[in-house]
């Protein structure tokens, strides 16, 4: 029971690395590492995310490793919106504004100094159920960052990886993804 409470615990502040208005740790990245044009917090940017919609995202986890599938049971799921700022900082954290599949630790270690308490207004959470799927539902159009940890199955020897994926939302549908 301890092991499960911690790998989930661990799973939050890696998830909170992108989503968090306490700051967290991690060790900042030397400033070579920054991307060039890095923007400021403005609230403003987020304003869009906060719009009513009838959009959706339906998610499934389907990382594997040689053929191993990985989970995401229990585990959070963060949806925060695209905005200038939000996507310097996954340039930083995930080396791309698309989508990636990190080992967690280094994710962790990439984690930007800089954060806004205001940040956290502007994600959505929820978690994954145990087949590895998640819903988040009554989203404007535009584009999101969808981001977990998946970890390999018990008795199985494996990193556990941070995962990121960008998705659109047009014309109110529902947008399917896979991590």
């Amino acid at each position: 029971m301890y092991v499960r409470q911690a790998a989930v615990l661990g799973a939050f502040v890696l998830v909170s690395a992108c989503a968090s208005e306490s700051g967290g740790g991690g060790v900042a990245p030397p400033v070579a590492a920054l991307p060039r044009g890095t923007v400021e917090f403005r609230t403003a940017d987020f304003a869009w995310s906060r719009a009513a919609g009838g959009g959706a995202i339906q998610g499934q986890l389907t990382y594997r490793v040689a053929g191993v599938p990985y989970s995401c049971a229990s585990a959070p799921v963060v949806l925060t919106p695209e905005t200038p700022w939000v996507r310097a900082r996954m340039m930083i954290l995930y080396r791309s504004d698309q989508s990636a599949a990190e080992p967690a630790e280094e994710v962790r270690g990439r984690t930007p100094p800089e954060r806004s308490q205001d940040y956290s207004d502007f994600v959505h959470r929820t978690t994954c159920d145990a087949a590895g799927r998640f819903t988040f539902t009554g989203l404007p159009d535009g584009s999101w960052f969808v981001i977990t940890v998946a970890r390999p199955p018990a008795g199985v020897a494996g990193r556990e990886m941070a995962l990121m994926r960008r998705v659109t939302i047009r014309g109110g549908r529902t947008a399917s993804v896979r991590l």
